[in-house]
Order: structure tokens, then C-alpha cells, then sequence
């Protein structure tokens, strides 16, 4: 069974900070481009951020860009995404999802052009 978990997330206050996690259990997240997108009620989902099989390129929205950062660990087989300053309108679930291949896609804010996708995990950010 192939599996992309996801963990982290929660309820932060504004300018908090908190991690995401994304594994892939029985098969090797390395040969693939990862992103993690994120869709708010009654909002369409968005891309967020996306990083390349082994980790040299990675690209951001503009609204996270400073604020966000995507890592990956291949030899454990998962993706990070730090969360940093967050807002109110940061408040969504948030979902990894990764494209066969290690480099980053061309239309890598597609939704569309991942395969595999985590089964989300809510960031909620208030006062």
C-alpha cells in the first residue's frame, strides 16, 4: 500500500510558528517532487510551496514567500513545511501531494499535476 502521511499541524495564535510532516510509507519519496497546497472554506485549493526530488529547487506563493519553508529528507523518506508568522488567512487544511520525477515540474502550482496526495491536516490560526 502506498501512503503519503501527513502530521503536524494544530491551533496557533498569530505570529506562531508550526511544522508539517509528509512520509511516504512502502515506496521512495526521493524520486519525486513534492508540494504541499492548502484549501480554505468556500476557497478554491492553492499551491503553496514545492521542492524537487533531492532538494535544490524549491519555489513559494507570493503570500508565504519569507514566511514559509519546504524541506525534505530523503533518507527518511519526508517532506517539512515550517510555517513561520502566520496569519489568520493561513487558516486551512493543508495537503502534500508528489509528482513522479525529481525535478520540478513545469506547472509545478498545478493541482492537477500530482499524483499522490496526503490526507490533509488542519492549520487553524486565531487569537
Amino acid at each position: 500500500q502506498f501512503e503519503l502521511v501527513q502530521s503536524g499541524g494544530g491551533s496557533v495564535q498569530p505570529g506562531g510558528s508550526l511544522r508539517l510532516s509528509c512520509v511516504a510509507r512502502g515506496w521512495t519519496l526521493s524520486r519525486y517532487a513534492v508540494a504541499w497546497f492548502r484549501q480554505a472554506p468556500g476557497k478554491e485549493r492553492e499551491g503553496v510551496a514545492y521542492i524537487d526530488g533531492d532538494g535544490a529547487e524549491t519555489n513559494y506563493a507570493d503570500p508565504v514567500k519569507g514566511r514559509f519553508s519546504i524541506s525534505r529528507d530523503n533518507g527518511a523518506n519526508t517532506v517539512y513545511l515550517d510555517l513561520n508568522s502566520l496569519k489568520p488567512e493561513d487558516t486551512a487544511v493543508y495537503l502534500c501531494a508528489a509528482r513522479w520525477g525529481t525535478h520540478m515540474p513545469t506547472y509545478y502550482s498545478d493541482a492537477a499535476e500530482y499524483e499522490r496526495w496526503g490526507q490533509g491536516t488542519q492549520v487553524t490560526v486565531s487569537s
